[in-house]
């Protein structure tokens, strides 16, 4: 196996020894974080928590020794202990390559059934046995998740991590498939833990202080989290929403901590201004769509006068996109957008842009913009484009202070799916009439 080089070598440097060859060793090199001794020693470690004959409470115990020891390595050695676990106990290409070959060979045949059976075990390696021991133990879900956060950033430079990378994410599906998670309100008589981690996690509009906090869990305002048992008390992902009797059009009233609260009973229209996914380890495990949906639902529980279901979003890609596709002398005139009249040409483009951008412009099937992608994904379909939505700094940097209204039509969101599927945004009128 190849050795794959975080930075090149200089001259008159030896290549860096693979896992396998590192196993075989005797001594170590200086640059190597566990020495061929403690590297093999690992990995008998880690190959006991598969021991077939222990029992999962004797292998979750086991596996806890080695989270123990992992909490205080550096991260060098954490990264020799990922490519053990990714490089060593991967599947038996020779044990696929034989029951692919009796299940082709039964095909069509009374004994196909028993054959694809064979063909599914082979498929399981000891690396979904072993992540699934580090599971056992109750700190053990947390262990894993913060294990591949930490991995993520390394996944470019070193291929090797992929196989481990790829397990996590298809074991994180199961455990974290919407089934079994708890839909929870969050308020302002949470525990004040679970309040700081929302200001913690906030992604999208920062929260400021404690009084800013408490204004988005006030009666007019709702906020709802996934939370899974065996992260008790973290979200993982969490909406903000406010109760009106309109679509929103700017972010600075919502925000507003001296305005009065509203009455709930009577808004007719829920508008989700901020969804934050709190748990890097999870990217790539999708909670959105069911999110929305069950919040709806419990919404219209609570207030059956409610009628229209918005978002007031940002459009981060939007800025940059602009400044590699449209002419450099609009560019150059959006200096100051915010100082921009009315009926100035320039605003005109940037509009008629930035509705492009949002309802034409697709990357392998997908909206190109992100929080574009996650709603359009959901069954939303782009509303309205609102002028100086955000004047902060923030968002005048991402998107000029544009923001824009996704519109969840519940008549209309498998359409609206089908429509994305075939290659078609989904957009209103008013956004149609902005091209030019």
């Amino acid at each position: 196996m190849s050795a794959i080089w975080l930075t090149p070598p200089r001259a008159g440097e030896r290549a860096p020894r693979s896992i396998r060859e590192r196993l075989k060793a005797t001594l170590g090199r200086h640059p190597e974080a566990l020495s061929p001794r403690v590297l093999r020693r690992t990995l008998t470690e880690l190959q006991a928590i598969v021991d077939p004959g222990l029992s999962d409470v004797e292998a979750g115990r086991r596996a806890k020794g080695v989270a123990g020891w992992y909490a205080k390595a550096t991260p060098e050695q954490r990264r020799d202990c990922w490519l053990l676990m990714s490089e060593q106990f991967a599947p038996d290409p020779g044990k696929i390559k034989a029951v692919r070959e009796q299940y082709e060979a039964a095909h069509g045949t009374p004994e196909e059934g028993q054959a694809e059976i064979h063909l599914r075990k082979a498929f399981v390696s000891p690396r979904t046995r072993l992540l699934q021991r580090f599971a056992v133990f109750p700190e053990g879900m947390r262990f894993l998740v913060d294990l591949r956060a930490e991995l993520l950033p390394h996944l470019k430079s070193d291929k090797r991590l992929l196989a481990l990378d790829a397990e996590l994410e298809n074991l994180f599906s199961t455990w974290f498939d919407v089934g079994f998670l708890e839909l929870r309100r969050i308020s302002w008589d949470s525990p004040a833990s679970l309040i700081e981690k929302l200001i913690k996690y906030e992604a999208v509009h920062d929260i400021r202080s404690w009084s800013d906090v408490k204004n988005r869990l006030d009666s007019d305002r709702r906020c709802y989290g996934f939370f899974h048992p065996r992260l008790d008390g973290e979200p993982l992902i969490f909406v903000e929403v406010a109760l009106m009797d309109e679509i929103a059009d700017c972010i600075t009233p919502l925000l507003d901590e001296a305005a009065a609260a509203g009455d709930p009973h009577k808004a007719t229209t829920a508008i989700f201004y901020s969804i934050s996914n709190t748990q890097t380890g999870l990217r790539g495990v999708s909670f959105g769509d069911s999110l929305i949906k069950r919040v709806v639902e419990t919404l219209k529980g609570e207030f059956p006068r409610l009628k229209t279901f918005a978002t007031l979003s940002p459009i981060p890609g939007l800025r940059h996109w602009l400044a590699k596709n449209a002419p450099a002398e609009l560019v150059a005139a959006l200096a100051d957008p915010l100082a921009l009249s009315p009926k100035s040409k320039q605003r005109t483009e940037l509009l008629a842009w930035a509705a492009r951008y949002l309802g034409k412009e697709m990357q392998e099937g997908k909206p190109l913009d992100p929080v574009a992608r996650f709603h359009l994904g959901n069954g939303a379909r782009v509303e309205r484009l609102n002028w100086a939505g955000d004047p902060s700094a923030k968002a005048l940097k991402q998107s000029y202070g544009l923001m824009v209204n996704y519109l969840y039509d519940l008549k209309r969101l498998d359409k609206h799916r089908a429509m994305l599927a075939q290659g078609q945004i989904p957009i209103s009128g008013a956004i149609e009439d902005l091209y030019l």
